[in-house]
């Protein structure tokens, strides 16, 4: 059973893991908004939403040394206090400049409550009822960017741009307060010294990667694309030496992101399946929103609605999968989750100006229970598989293998459908005409690189309730 003190601490990180996730997902539909208010260039206004990638790309990986080093109470209270100052300065923001410094405060809260939230499941659930207490973490997971839009679109078409901080800034003034009041410590800390080198190296690394890969992503010219290139080099360059002192580090047991998660086989295809996955939901939820406006003919609030039913059943659902889980565990779910998202991508590849719209929301929606069925036991076979020292870091590498799958299908599937478009206009062709073709092209992209998840799910078991006892006894 768990207490009802560390209960009480799950439900605390729950809400603010879904305030924070909601607030990511907001932006995307306001930038155009926020570009004809604040007399912006839209090459500027993306920056909104890629300094906020950029810093979570920078923070996720060291949130492994912060878990250990710190305890709950005091890394809850310092995201939420930052999440909120940087809400409460986008919303007092008398210009771009400063607006862009809120987001930064904002990303630098969200970056670490995924993995404070999935590290602290992983140490007060007990083994047999992980699952149905991750499935409220794949709840969070996938309604809050299902509501962000459709809430955004909704706030946008009566009110302005601030209304989008307002709302969320009472919310997390109570979380913060809540956390203040009955937040208490569990787990162990320990003293474990910081090596800034890593943090430069881990900067530029994954930093690199997704800053290069939302060039990509953007509506960049060919200088963006220079850029784009440039930055992946270095992040590169920087990951690969990033891991080489992470190699060295972990020897004294003194890595920021300790690499030896990578010695559970079990553990490492499942975070391969969801980078995987992350690649064909964030580039899904990025492209059918273009598809649905510039082909299919459809305004925001339209396009928010048809993705809407989906992606709130895929919410609901992870409680129920999570129960399935514990009860027979990762393959009954995984096999035919990811084969349903891999038939929803290429169902998509098939679409056209004629395509139906009750047609959309029955592939969405099968796609939205796909990825239910798939989260859920990803992220309890994963974690379940690594040994309870290793959880933090477990938790780091998964959520930042999570944002650059994200940032990689955002890229491919946009890029992809951009090429098509623009040739086609080039032309005379119009937008609806010109866009079909990419459209179908980027989603088949993302149906064949989804085969992969699907070939993997058979390899994806449930681990043993105490990994522990079973490293101590050889197996």
């Amino acid at each position: 059973m768990i207490a009802p003190s560390d209960m009480r601490v799950i439900w605390l990180l729950l809400v603010a893991a879904f305030v924070a996730i909601l607030n990511e997902t907001t932006m995307g539909i306001a930038i155009p908004h926020l570009n004809d208010d604040l007399g912006i260039p839209p090459e500027l206004g993306q920056w909104l939403t890629s300094a906020f990638l950029l810093t979570m790309a920078v923070v996720i990986p060291t949130t492994g040394f912060l878990l250990q080093r710190f305890t709950t109470r005091q890394i809850f209270i310092a995201a939420m206090s930052a999440f909120t100052l940087g809400t409460l300065v986008c919303l007092l923001a008398p210009g771009f400049a400063v607006l862009l410094v809120g987001r930064v405060i904002q990303a630098a809260g969200t970056g670490i409550m995924m993995p404070l939230l999935m590290t602290t499941v992983m140490n007060v659930v007990p083994a047999h009822s992980r699952g149905r207490m991750m499935g409220r973490v794949g709840l969070v997971i996938s309604l809050a960017p299902a509501i962000g839009p459709t809430l955004a679109g909704a706030v946008l078409e009566t009110l302005n741009w601030r209304w989008l901080f307002a709302i969320v800034l009472p919310i997390a003034i109570i979380a913060l307060a809540m956390g203040v009041k009955w937040m208490t410590n569990l787990g162990e800390t320990k003293d474990a010294p910081i090596d800034v080198l890593s943090i430069v190296l881990s900067a530029f690394g994954f930093g690199g990667v997704v800053y290069g890969l939302s060039q990509f992503g953007g509506e960049a010219e060919s200088n963006g694309a220079t850029i784009g290139v440039i930055s992946l080099v270095v992040g590169a360059i920087s990951l690969v030496l990033f891991v080489w002192r992470q190699l060295l580090l972990q020897r004294k047991d003194d890595a920021l992101l300790d690499l030896r998660v990578f010695r559970s086989g079990n553990y490492t295809i499942a975070v391969i399946i969801m980078a995987v996955l992350s690649l064909a939901m964030f580039g899904t939820l990025t492209l059918l929103p273009q598809y649905l406006q510039n082909v299919a003919g459809l305004d925001a609030f339209q396009s928010g609605l048809i993705l809407l039913p989906g992606s709130v059943l895929m919410g609901l659902l992870g409680p129920l999968m999570g129960r399935v889980y514990d009860a027979v565990g990762t393959r009954p779910l995984l096999i035919p989750g990811t084969i349903m998202v891999s038939a929803a991508l290429f169902f998509y590849s098939t679409v056209g100006q004629s395509t139906e719209w009750w047609m959309l929301v029955i592939a969405q929606t099968m796609m939205s229970v796909g990825m239910a069925m798939s989260f859920t036991p990803l992220f309890s076979a994963s974690l379940g598989s690594l040994r309870r020292h290793l959880y933090s870091h477990g938790s780091a590498v998964l959520n930042t293998l999570q944002q650059v799958g994200g940032a990689a299908g955002v890229a491919v599937l946009t890029v992809t459908y951009s090429s098509f478009l623009h040739a086609g206009e080039h032309e005379g062709l119009s937008t609806a005409v010109a866009g079909a073709p990419g459209a179908r092209m980027a989603f088949l992209i993302a149906a064949i690189i989804s085969l992969g998840a699907v070939a993997l799910s058979a390899f994806v078991r449930k681990p043993a309730d105490d990994i522990d006892e079973a490293f101590r006894s050889g197996h």
